[in-house]
This record gives C-alpha cells, structure tokens and sequence, in this order.
C-alpha cells in the first residue's frame, strides 16, 4: 500500500490514516506531496491523487482519496488491528464522533489550523467558543460511557481523527477547563500526544521544518 500524505507539519487530515496504518502495524510505503506550493495539486494528481489532494491510499488497483474513507478500508482490510471495538454501540458511536469531526468544527479548524512547530495562546472567536464547548460534551460522553484511556475504549479510528485536534489545543493554547471540562477531556488530549504513533510523526513533521 501507498499513502499520499502532506507535510506532517501541518496536514491534520494526512495525520489520520497514517496513524491509523502505523497502529495496525501494516507497512506502506509514504509519498510526501508538498503543501503550499504553486505546483501541489499538479504533483498529487501525478503521484495518482484523483482530485490533487491528500491524502490518497493507493492499493494495488484501489485509490481513495478521503481520510475518513480510507480509515474505514483500512478498518474492513485489517480486521485484527481492531481499528473500531467490536461492540456494535460503541463502534456506531465512535464512527459518529469521527464523521463530526470530519465535517464540522470548522471554525475551530480554521481559527486554528493545525502546526506542530507553534506554541502560543490566542484569542478566538464566539464561533471557536462553541465549537470547544461541544467538544468537551462530545468527548466527556464518551470517555464516562466507555471503560478506557480513549473515546470508545481501546484506541480506534476516533482517536486518529481527534489527535489532530489535541495538536491544536496544545499550540494556540487552549484550555478545555474553560470550556466545561474538569478534568478527564484535557487528560485524555494529552494521552492523545503521547501515543507512539502520534510521537513519530510529531519527530518527522518537526525535522522536516522548511524556510519561512
């Protein structure tokens, strides 16, 4: 398998599915398409990306190209990694906290995008408010719900598409505690940044700093 990722530094959708493979344990081979060029979208749809984005999984004749799309194949293709629980509810709902995410909190994502390089505190909007409140609602619900370190118990493909999220708490400094939280949803970001898998790519996205 091959996967089309963007700079580390600062592609949080790339982020997801690499994470999701490297904890399967599943070798593929990593294409990086650089970001923010004038020749991005040329050079991803030459390494096979359909619409010049990424991320892309290419498997033999198979190409998707949406991160939530290639979770769930890779979910379906590598049963024994148990990228989603095995319960029927919890997997439901761990499938609909990554889709929210997927879709919305846009202010949040784009108030605040994503790069592992900055460390600051800012203010942001009434829009970025409500979109923090909900997260902690999403996430308290489902950490009292479910027995584990992660939103549906063991780590799964929900985890991979809110690790991103924990990135941009941790670099515009952003306090779930002022958002409702007392305690468990600012634990569990942290442990979300302190995954194996999150820490190797965090160290290639941070030797790989290009020039301002």
């Amino acid at each position: 398998m091959e996967l089309l990722i963007g700079d580390k530094l600062w592609s949080s959708w790339s982020m997801r599915p690499w994470l999701a493979l490297k904890h399967a344990g599943e070798p593929f081979t990593e294409t990086l398409i650089r970001l923010r060029t004038e020749q991005t979208n040329d050079q991803a749809r030459a390494a096979g990306s359909p619409n010049g984005q990424v991320p892309v999984l290419i498997d033999g004749d198979t190409t998707i190209w949406d991160s939530l799309a290639i979770c769930e194949y890779l979910a379906d293709k590598l049963p024994a990694a148990q990228l989603w629980p095995a319960d029927a509810k919890a997997r439901a709902l761990g499938r609909a906290a990554a889709a929210e995410m997927h879709a919305g909190f846009h202010s949040l994502r784009g108030e605040c995008p994503m790069d592992l390089s900055l460390r600051g505190n800012v203010e942001v909007s009434e829009a970025t408010h409500t979109d923090l409140r909900r997260l902690v609602s999403l996430w308290r619900g489902l950490l009292e719900r479910h027995d584990g370190d992660f939103l549906v118990g063991a780590w799964s493909i929900a985890d991979a598409f809110f690790t991103p999220v924990a990135t941009r708490l941790r670099s515009y400094g952003l306090h779930l505690s002022d958002y409702g939280d007392l305690g468990p949803c600012g634990a569990y970001a942290e442990r979300l940044l302190e995954t194996a898998e999150f820490l190797a790519w965090e160290k290639d996205a941070l030797a790989d700093v290009r020039p301002a």
